[in-house]
């Protein structure tokens, strides 16, 4: 059964990661991962873990929401949420042995730049053929 209302981890730009709870509703999902936009955006979920997923806004970068966070090669700009995601598909409340290793994981804010952020956005096209 989906839940109503999920406990998750927010993570903000500057800002040491913070337990929240949120509505699980399309719109109030988008709301959440609109803040600092101009309008409310669409979600993009990306799987991070066995039934966990980040929540973030799917055009981010491209909307210049503040940079976050590194993940990988890439760079999350915005406010974004670790929630919990049951196995089919639906999100859910975030256990709480997550919480505490996402909390760790995310816990020092990251001085990023724009230029973080175009290099994560960049991309090589190789070819093997001669013209």
């Amino acid at each position: 059964m989906k839940e109503k209302d999920i406990k998750v981890l927010m993570v903000e730009p500057g800002k040491a990661p913070a337990v929240t709870t949120i509505k699980n509703e399309l719109h109030s999902l988008q709301e959440a991962v609109s803040i600092g936009a101009e309008s409310v955006g669409y979600i993009e979920i990306i799987g991070i873990d066995d039934n966990v997923c980040i929540l973030c806004n799917e055009e981010g970068k491209l909307i210049n929401l503040e940079p976050n966070r590194r993940f990988y090669n890439d760079v999350i700009c915005g406010v974004f949420y670790v929630v919990g995601e049951d196995d089919d598909g639906n999100l859910t409340s975030l256990p709480e042995k997550f919480i505490e290793y996402y909390s760790n994981y995310f816990a020092t804010p990251e001085e990023l730049t724009s230029n973080d952020v175009d290099k994560a956005m960049s991309f090589n096209i190789f070819t093997d053929w001669e013209v």
